[in-house]
């Protein structure tokens, strides 16, 4: 596993736990953070014996609290091009389940962060917002798509146009997070909840993320294309015949990603 400077990556049987670890300052993502993030999910994502993956933030008053303004200030376009939106594809990109557990601060690119995952435990003390409005400019890191999709219109102009924060409890009741825990508690629920995703067949998990998320990108036509296509690939993986028999016999499966 490589050494990094601004994260700590640690594992759990088949779960890897990424933590962003700059608590100084509330874990504000500069362009450091994000590419050994990038970095660190990428080798997990390749590690065979990781199946799920949790991102927090080291400290109790934020998950991240944005980006990092002082190092964006002054900043060219094309820098921030460069430097930014190719990592954030690689982070969208990872094949394995992301689970956010997320407690504190969520804001700017915080918040989007905690949406490039596929599920989101967040503390009873989480505070979600888009605030870039109140610097002059907008979100940047997909806050504006991912929030629409999950919050409608309404909701998703408020929160960007006026940089309001929300709870977690708001955001449970609005389907954007999958559980609220007491304050924290949120990396343990995190652990336990990839832990049952781990405990699945690998490739199984694995095409039915990709399944799920076709829903956001695609036509139903596609989307419908794509899940019956890896519903029947999987009946070529010895998982499947595994997770059938063990059903018949009323045992627990042992998936070896295979």
């Amino acid at each position: 596993m490589s050494i990094y400077q601004s994260i700590l990556v640690d594992h759990d049987e088949h779960v890897g736990i990424v933590t962003l670890n700059r608590p100084n300052e509330l874990n504000a993502l500069n362009f450091q953070l994000v590419s050994e993030l990038a970095n660190a999910l990428e080798e997990l994502d390749r590690d065979e014996e990781i199946r799920c993956m949790v991102i927090t933030g080291a400290g109790e008053k934020a998950f991240a609290a944005g980006a990092d303004i002082k190092e964006m200030s002054d900043k060219s376009p094309i820098e921030m091009m460069l430097g930014d939106f190719q990592t954030w594809e690689r982070i969208r990109r990872i094949h394995k389940p992301l689970i956010a557990a997320v407690g504190g601060y969520a804001l700017g690119g915080g918040c989007e962060l905690a949406m490039h995952c596929d599920m989101i435990v967040a503390s009873e003390n989480t505070r979600f917002g888009q605030p870039e409005i109140n610097l002059g400019v907008m979100p940047g890191a997909g806050g504006t798509q991912r929030l629409a999709r999950t919050l409608g219109k309404y909701r998703t102009m408020e929160m960007v146009l006026t940089g309001v924060q929300v709870t977690a409890q708001e955001m449970a009741d609005h389907g954007l997070v999958n559980r609220v825990v007491p304050k924290g508690e949120h990396v343990r629920e995190a652990v336990k909840l990839a832990k049952e995703v781990a405990a699945r067949g690998p490739i199984a998990v694995r095409l039915a993320k990709q399944a799920v998320l076709a829903s956001f990108e695609t036509t139903l036509e596609e989307g419908l294309e794509m899940e019956r296509k890896n519903f029947y690939l999987l009946f070529a993986t010895e998982d499947m015949r595994e997770g059938m028999r063990a059903f018949i016999e009323k045992r627990r499966a042992d998936f070896k990603g295979r």
